[in-house]
């Protein structure tokens, strides 16, 4: 128990028989549960995990027949501690890069301040920037800011961040077999807590890296994919949100902005095209470009905003 609170810790496990021993070692005495999902691994994690088991009573092995991801694997261990009706989950990697040190400052939001869901950002440390590979820096602060235009948390920052606290509330509310199984998880449930006005809650965590985990992130590939998760579900949120539960006026803004965008790439694909082919711009088709693009971005800005204020009590 931690202050009274039942927890359960979901370690979300892929081939990680070099790591787990160590998350599993090292996991605080006032856990609760220890729920290892090994998601079809190939080498020896879920042998590794039984052995741990047989000494520690706290930890429950649950095995895939298929690979789901990340995701599915969260989800998995998810839907275990909402049957068994804990207070709280959290979800800590299988492959060490989550301090047990800072389980603490992530569950307390949750148990102390009525956040409904607490998260880790590394961000926010001086030693992120030097730490965390250039490539997955960048590439997780432009998805960062994505994430906070799909989910309208804009408060919150390394959003692919997996280190996390969650009520049983939430647990209790979120159809977990429709969250995206792979790795934009954490951006999917964002979007979906938004929709429910859970509260959500930054928190500084130490970024860990090189300590033998193997990632098996493909960035090109991983920004690409869900830059339009993220597109396909801040479209669902505008419609679940804003036409469906509660009407607001942000969505003509949001409508506007993209019909005067297509139209100003019209006019200069025009411009463009008359450039090349007759060597002048005519002053019109210019006017009319500057005009679309302009009020296209003074459109996009007046939705944000409101959907900034519409959200800031959600922290």
């Amino acid at each position: 128990m931690y202050k009274e609170h039942e927890i359960a810790v979901v370690v979300p496990a892929y081939n990680e028989e070099t790591q787990i021993g160590k998350v599993l070692s090292e996991m605080p005495q006032y856990i609760d549960h220890i729920v290892v999902v090994n998601d079809c691994s190939d080498d020896k994690t879920a042998e590794i995990t039984e052995q741990y088991a047989n000494e520690d009573s706290r930890i429950m092995l649950l095995n895939h027949d298929q690979n789901q991801g990340v995701g599915g694997a969260i989800a998995t261990g998810y839907k275990w501690s909402k049957d068994r009706d804990v207070d709280i989950a959290v979800v800590m990697a299988g492959d060490g890069q989550m301090d047990s040190e800072d389980l603490p400052a992530i569950m307390d939001p949750v148990v102390e301040r009525g956040v409904d869901y607490s998260k880790g950002n590394r961000l926010l440390t001086g030693e992120a920037f030097r730490k965390i590979p250039k490539i997955r820096y960048f590439g997780n602060s432009a998805l960062s800011l994505l994430t906070k235009i799909a989910s309208g948390y804009w408060h919150i920052a390394d959003s692919q961040a997996g280190y996390t606290a969650i009520h049983k509330n939430v647990l209790h509310t979120v159809d977990w077999d429709r969250m995206y199984k792979r790795y934009g998880q954490p951006n999917d449930l964002l979007v979906r807590l938004n929709v429910h006005c859970f509260k959500v809650q930054d928190v500084v965590v130490r970024p860990v890296y090189d300590v033998g985990e193997k990632s098996g992130i493909r960035i090109g590939n991983v920004v690409f994919t869900i830059s339009w998760l993220l597109l396909r579900l801040f479209l669902w949120r505008l419609k679940e949100k804003y036409i469906i539960r509660d009407f607001h006026p942000l969505v003509f803004f949001y409508g506007l902005g993209a019909i005067l965008t297509l139209a100003s790439v019209g006019f200069f694909a025009r411009l463009f095209w008359i450039l090349l082919t007759q060597g002048f711009v005519p002053n019109i088709t210019a006017l009319a470009f500057v005009f679309c693009f302009v009020s296209a971005l003074q459109s996009m800005f007046f939705a944000m905003w409101f959907d900034m204020e519409y959200n800031k009590n959600l922290r």
